[in-house]
């Protein structure tokens, strides 16, 4: 039995349940007018910063693709990632960015399917080891109502200092061919991230929110890291879900939080449908050898 139609068949309804839930703890009309009033000056810093982001994540993915012998050139590199955005967003059931990469550059490279496999892993993996690292981050600058006995300047340094020794530890153990890169790759990954916080600075920004703005970007990081998880389609409702339900520890309007969430992925969402535009020029390849 094909299990991609019921994996998908899932996703629809859990994306279903949790945008059905954030609806019913929100007001939608409050956050439609919230929307509504979008600054569109800083919206297109938003967007620029974003697409910034995700080159330095072709970037970071190029640097394993050569860890295995595989050498794009840069330009056609970038385009087959906003290939890959397109497939993983829009077409969520077929093969998926992922997927589609390791098909085609197998194909062309003659490299074998493990080694490729790895590469993308690892490029969400690294991806979200930095995501988590700048979570701990930011936990220590930013006041909340912390009910725990140990401080948040503990639980941060902490934090920090365990996702670089778990990050180290899980290269070696599992991704050792990978380990000539560690420091370019994560470094990429680095400059993705905090273009994405300065991204979501700016939505903040074009909405009108001046309040808590590192209570809302470490909300927006927890959301990050919980998007990852294949559970809806493109994390729709789950992002939105983590905002609904951090208001009422940290303090934040919930129907602003819902409204950035929502402009988001919209400008996710436009960034990705780029790749519609692109065509990874296979023919180029012939001659650039392994």
């Amino acid at each position: 039995m094909n299990s991609k139609p019921v994996k998908l068949l899932v996703k629809l309804l859990l994306t279903a349940i949790a945008i059905y839930l954030v609806l019913s703890k929100i007001d939608a009309q409050t956050t439609w007018e919230v929307i509504r009033e979008v600054n569109f000056g800083w919206l297109g810093l938003a967007l620029l910063f974003y697409i910034a982001s995700k080159v330095f994540c072709a970037f970071r993915l190029n640097g394993y693709f050569r860890d295995i012998g595989i050498f794009l050139p840069e330009w056609q590199n970038v385009k087959l990632y906003a290939i890959g955005m397109f497939y993983n967003l829009f077409l969520p059931g077929g093969i998926g960015g992922d997927g589609y990469k390791v098909y085609l550059l197998k194909r062309r490279f003659q490299v074998p399917v493990k080694p490729l496999i790895q590469a993308v892993v690892l490029d969400r993996g690294n991806g979200l080891a930095v995501l988590v690292f700048l979570l701990f981050a930011l936990l220590v600058f930013v006041e909340l109502d912390w009910p725990f006995p140990v401080s948040q300047w503990v639980m941060g340094s902490v934090g920090m200092a365990s996702v670089i020794l778990a990050l180290y530890l899980i290269m070696m153990l599992f991704f050792k061919n990978f380990m000539g890169s560690i420091f370019s790759t994560t470094a990429y990954s680095t400059l993705n991230q905090v273009l994405q916080l300065f991204s979501a600075f700016f939505i903040l920004r074009s909405l009108g929110i001046y309040d808590h703005e590192p209570t809302y970007l470490l909300v927006f990081l927890i959301s990050s890291i919980i998007s990852v998880l294949p559970l809806t389609i493109g994390g729709v409702g789950a992002r939105e879900l983590v905002f609904v339900y951090a208001h009422g520890y940290v303090g934040i309007d919930k129907n602003a939080a819902v409204a950035f969430s929502v402009v988001f992925f919209v400008i996710a969402a436009v960034s990705s449908l780029s790749g519609i535009f692109f065509r990874f020029d296979e023919e180029s390849l012939d001659n650039q050898g392994t």
